[in-house]
């Protein structure tokens, strides 16, 4: 039974015996924060009157303007059942508050709430389904991360081809404690990769959810003695980690994207929102794929990633893909973020692109026929099918021409954002690489 109320709360975490409550929030960059309060203070949490520094945090506030409070949203109290049982740890996921009282514009959940409620506005329900993939690696004699794995396994493989095994069964357990419904967890195509799915949900409760799944993912790895990284490219010789997102919009009951008297099943605001998604998408990268290291990923030579801007019904070399015969179920899987992305802002602007799309009732174009990474350049240019910016800088340069998306960021934010992720390319463009090293110190 889900507790809300704050009576439900107060006499749980007397019954239960709950001492510490973690008050978290995310960051710009997607890292989660969290200032820890005893029992003893929760009703001043839940009063919301709780305050921290705004200031030490990046993007967030300027020293004269620091003081926030964190107001818990009540409906994500849960406990953490990887912590004692005596003496429990629960958390609130929470908003983020100027001392007047208004909202602040740069905490991220507030810029996914405002793309929401102008979408529900038009009577649309956002629902997304998040595919996760990270890698499972050692760790050293000091318990310090490594990218290294003992492991053979690939896709589908078990115990004891699968050292990760465990884990993964373990961290899926611990999620269905934390009120989870887990749809599936496998082990993925490169050693020490996996991938757990977990059920659709609407857009802030999923990006809520990516939060909690990867903290409890670290957590859980490193009580078997392993590093999870959702690092998108963690070595060259392995596939990358990526974070499909699939979207569905409700409208009264009804998932729009299905259309029984279509020729395909696909609905007229379906095809308008692939249409946004792809007229916006390489503002959209900048977000969804946010570090130097995602465009290792999105790189055809090594992994066949999704990088070519077409959609397709089954194609999975394609940007976008529609599963087939889905009906009611009917989603769209945009395949190319990956998880470094801050969920609150990536499902922002990846709706505010979609709602865009079916506004202006923009044309997807043909869906893609054949294997896009076995065309010849001539064909994919015949075709109309160009790649996605090829580095962080490119993402940027597109973000910075996208006033939509910027929009979506808010002013403030889409500056600090885009001044500190320039700050990341120029440092990653002036650093030399042992590839570097190896391919021109004997050679120059």
């Amino acid at each position: 039974m889900r507790i809300c109320t704050k009576d439900e709360i107060i006499r749980y975490v007397e019954e239960e015996d709950v001492e510490f409550i973690r008050l978290q929030f995310t960051d710009m960059f997607g890292t989660m924060k969290n200032m820890a309060v005893t029992r003893n203070q929760l009703e001043k949490a839940m009063d919301n009157k709780c305050l921290f520094d705004g200031s030490l945090i990046e993007g967030f506030a300027r020293i004269e303007e620091s003081d926030m409070y964190l107001h818990p949203d009540l409906s994500t109290f849960v406990t953490f059942p990887w912590r004692p049982q005596t003496g429990k740890v629960a958390r609130f996921i929470c908003d983020i508050y100027r001392p007047d009282g208004e909202r602040f514009e740069g905490d991220p959940r507030y810029v996914l709430q405002k793309v929401q409620e102008e979408a529900l506005k038009e009577g649309y329900i956002f629902e997304v389904g998040p595919e996760c993939e990270f890698f499972l690696f050692n760790t050293d004699e000091n318990g310090n991360p490594t990218t290294e794995t003992s492991e053979k396994a690939g896709y589908f493989d078990l115990a004891p081809l699968d050292t990760g095994e465990n884990a993964r069964r373990d961290i899926v357990l611990m999620l269905e404690d934390m009120g989870f419904d887990i749809i599936s967890s496998e082990h993925e195509k490169s050693p020490a990769q996996h991938e757990i799915d977990f059920m659709f949900d609407e857009g802030i409760k999923t990006a809520d959810n990516i939060q909690t799944f990867k903290l409890a993912v670290k957590t859980i790895a490193r009580r078997h003695g392993l590093h999870a990284t959702f690092m998108p490219k963690p070595r060259n010789d392995l596939n990358g980690s990526g974070m499909h997102l699939n979207f569905s919009l409700n409208k009264e009951g009804r998932n729009i994207f299905y259309s029984e008297s279509s020729r395909d099943g696909l609905s007229d605001e379906a095809r308008y929102f692939i249409g946004g998604l792809m007229s916006h998408v390489d503002a959209l990268t900048a977000v969804t794929n946010p570090t130097v290291n995602s465009y290792k990923r999105l790189n055809p030579v090594n992994d066949k990633a999704p990088v070519y801007k077409a959609w397709s019904f089954t194609n999975r070399t394609a940007l976008i893909r529609v599963p087939s015969d889905m009906k009611e179920h009917t989603r769209i899987d945009f395949r190319c973020p990956d998880s470094s992305a801050n969920p609150y802002l990536a499902l922002a602007v990846c709706l505010a692109a979609g709602l865009d799309g079916i506004r202006k009732k923009t044309e997807p174009g043909e869906p893609a026929e054949g294997n896009i990474f076995e065309m010849s350049a001539s064909e994919r240019e015949a075709g109309g099918i160009r790649t996605l910016p090829m580095s962080l800088g490119e993402s940027l340069e597109a973000l910075i021409r996208d006033d939509l998306i910027k929009g979506v960021l808010g002013p403030d934010l889409a500056e600090k954002y885009i001044e500190a992720r320039k700050a990341e390319f120029s440092d990653y463009l002036a650093h030399v690489s042992q590839w570097e090293v190896d391919e021109y110190l004997y050679k120059i």
